[in-house]
């Protein structure tokens, strides 16, 4: 792709985007299919770098992980079957590989050790290191237990606890319930909000029960997982979002979005974008497994702007790149508080959408826990850069592509989550 790329303003968007598969999905679906004994098939395997970190760690901890066409073999080696890695894994650039293994290698009676790329070894562990060394992990890591690289250490057994999060964390919710699953006792995590939860349906779809009460989840030891033999892993709604948005502000689109997973701890970008006045329709609601997923029409609309804060960011993190687009074409002001985690993503992203999108135009205040942004900017042309960020630089092509234009520096890091994200953009305009 070089070392930038030019993206030239759209005129109405049209067509049907077969959204790629969700990558939360796909992360967890190669882990758990790796713990069972039975074969799993898995269907639309988001094959983009993150996902392949996992598949790769996976077959380093002794699971057999083969390509059969576009579907993805997993033949696991039981629950107590990993194995220990001849090498340190490198998790690249994936904080989901790296989180939800150390989970499940902090019950492990062996050594194993990790790395991950430049990114990955600039956010803190710290906030998984400490439910699991409460629960007897032994896990030892660079300045003061924070970063990568790290070890752990093998265990006789850990201990079931009950863990209250400061916040609420997808990731480190999966990590304390992996972990879980070797306790003899019962584990149970509390949110103060509750954040996705891909993984409890994940547990369901291998035979575990969950209790749930309010925004606790309990885990009781577990014997073994019992595999289905297909996974059908939904298109990722983190990956619909752009096109959400884009069809949204770009006038004369309409666009048919096939096979969204439409889980509600992760549709809170349709709630927000309904909020603002997008025309919005779920259509062709199913279930793939314990997901539920649909098709979603998107005609371009008027949006206004908004207020978005903590209670919803669990369900829209990932979307607050994307969203800020939406808040610049919008008429009037949006606010986003409560999105301190932002902070520590692939980069401090509050700080990086402030920076690069007013470059284009924007007008943006950064705050400690979010962004304030004024509509209806004069979004012009401008060169910009993605700080490595997959979800900066697709946010960064879709206000190009509504707007004036843009240039954007690192493009290739859309490699991350969405491999031909820039071919579909151009394939919609052409």
């Amino acid at each position: 792709m070089g070392e930038a790329l030019r993206i030239n303003q759209k005129t109405g968007l049209k067509g049907t985007i077969n959204i790629p598969g969700d990558k939360s999905i796909s992360h967890r679906s190669v882990m758990f299919s790796s713990l069972a004994k039975s074969p799993v098939r898995i269907k639309n395997f988001l094959y983009a770098q993150d996902c392949l970190s996992t598949v790769s760690c996976m077959r380093a901890l002794g699971a057999k992980i083969e390509n059969d066409n576009e579907d993805l073999l997993v033949q696991g080696q039981g629950l107590n079957g990993l194995q220990e890695p001849e090498d340190i894994l490198d998790a690249g650039n994936s904080g989901t590989t790296l989180r939800l293994l150390m989970g499940i290698l902090a019950a492990q009676p062996f050594y194993s050790a990790f790395t991950g790329d430049a990114s990955l070894r600039k956010r803190p562990m710290g906030r998984v290191i400490t439910p699991l060394t409460k629960m007897g992990a032994k896990i030892t890591a660079r300045r003061q237990s924070r970063f990568l690289p790290l070890s752990i250490a093998p265990v006789d057994k850990l201990t079931g606890i009950h863990y209250n999060m400061p916040m609420a964390s997808a990731q480190v919710k999966s990590a304390v319930l992996l972990a879980g699953m070797f306790t003899e006792g019962s584990t149970t995590v509390t949110e103060p909000y509750v954040s996705r939860d891909h993984t409890e349906k994940m547990f369901e779809t291998f035979g575990v029960k969950l209790n749930r009460s309010g925004t606790s989840v309990t885990i009781n030891h577990v014997n073994e997982l019992t595999a289905p033999e297909v996974i059908d892993v939904p298109g990722d709604i983190s990956s619909a979002a752009f096109w959400l948005v884009a069809a949204s502000i770009i006038p004369g689109s309409e666009l048919t979005l096939s096979n969204v997973g439409i889980n509600q701890t992760r549709t809170g970008i349709l709630d927000v974008l309904k909020q603002m006045g997008a025309n919005i329709k779920i259509i062709n609601e199913r279930w793939s497994g314990k997901e539920p997923v649909a098709d979603i029409l998107v005609k371009s609309a008027e949006l206004a702007g908004v207020s978005i804060e903590a209670e919803i960011i669990p369900r829209l993190v990932d979307e607050i790149p994307v969203l800020t687009v939406a808040a610049m074409f919008a008429k009037g002001e949006t606010r986003i508080s409560g999105a301190e985690e932002l902070r520590v993503k692939e980069t401090d992203r509050i700080k990086a959408i402030a920076t690069e999108f007013t470059k284009m135009g924007g007008v943006i205040t950064e705050t400690a826990d979010g962004l304030i942004i004024q509509g209806s900017a004069d979004v012009k042309s401008a060169a910009c850069y993605s700080y490595h960020d997959h979800r900066i630089a697709m946010a960064l092509a879709i206000a190009g592509a509504a707007g004036q234009g843009v240039e954007i520096q690192q493009p290739d890091c859309v490699d991350i989550s969405y491999p031909n994200f820039y071919e579909t953009l151009d394939r919609l305009n052409s």
